[in-house]
């Protein structure tokens, strides 16, 4: 069954829902959030995404006080998540100028008040990262919501999955095939996975969130019936932070959504029949009338 997000159904035999993953690759600028959104809208995605959290909430025990190196000098990684983490009047100045470009925007919500600060913005939807998909009390919060939900299956089994769409019920559910390694090689890719969600959950739109380097794998998901593509964009794949590495710069994110559209619309309904284009040849080449 279609879901609605921004007003765009999402479902087989629709166009590929694409989603453009800002997250944290804007380095804590607004600027260069405003840009990638004007990359993201010049390829023709839908939507852009972003990562929000409560640093003293979200940021695991072990890792608060880790040093880190970074642009601003060695912080604590608790003190690098609030120096890259925006707050309420710059999310509504890019969630405007998202609004402005035509596209939807959301993002991940890593903890509960993160829900209820993403929900105060009014946003359309909300993306469960892999990482959070065992984060019953975060589930619930989203499912009480009533928006649609995007849930991400990266480094989680089965039967973590089952318990995360036990919670968050199948009726406004998007689901997305991932492997949470960064950047993703080939080999841990397994798109087959594809299927086997779309069999498990019947009815409940399934699509892919890649980390790989590279367009193909990308569209091999859309050959094989993936009706979301979400890909992480960068505007430099050598800046600093975590991501930009596993993310595409504006010409290959613009690449991929080129060819999704064209591998969209070659699949066609599947009924074999005489096209128009092959009558010509048809009326020049069969020596023999059935």
């Amino acid at each position: 069954m279609p879901i609605d997000i921004g007003g765009t159904a999402i479902g087989t035999d629709l166009s590929v829902y694409v989603i453009a993953e800002i997250g944290l690759n804007h380095n804590g600028s607004v600027e260069l959030a405003k840009q990638l959104i004007d990359v993201a809208a010049g390829a023709g995605a839908q939507a852009v995404k972003f990562q929000k959290r409560t640093p003293a909430i979200a940021t695991p025990e072990h890792m608060k006080s880790t040093l880190r190196e970074t642009p601003w000098g060695t912080m604590t990684y608790l003190d690098y998540r609030y120096r890259v983490e925006f707050d309420r009047e710059q999310y509504i100045e890019i969630g405007d100028h998202a609004t402005l470009r035509g596209l939807a925007w959301f993002a991940s919500p890593w903890d509960e008040p993160s829900v209820e600060f993403l929900e105060d913005l009014n946003v359309v939807a909300h993306k469960v990262a892999s990482a959070s998909v065992t984060d019953i009390g975060l589930l619930h919060a989203l499912a009480a919501t009533g928006k649609p939900v995007i849930l991400s299956t990266g480094m989680s089994t089965i039967e973590q999955i089952d318990a995360a769409v036990a919670v968050l019920g199948t009726d406004r559910l998007v689901m997305m095939h991932a492997t949470s390694t960064y950047p993703l090689p080939h080999d841990e890719v397994n798109l087959r996975t594809i299927e086997t969600l779309r069999r498990r959950y019947a009815g409940v739109p399934i699509g892919y969130s890649g980390h790989e380097r590279g367009l193909q794998v990308s569209i091999a998901a859309v050959a094989l019936g993936a009706v979301a593509v979400e890909r992480h964009i960068t505007m430099d794949r050598t800046m600093w932070g975590s991501d930009h590495a596993a993310s595409l710069e504006p010409a290959g994110f613009e690449h991929l959504v080129r060819d999704i559209r064209i591998v969209g619309e070659a699949m066609g309904d599947g009924v074999k029949r005489v096209f128009p284009g092959e009558h010509a040849p048809m009326a020049k080449l069969r020596r023999v009338d059935a």
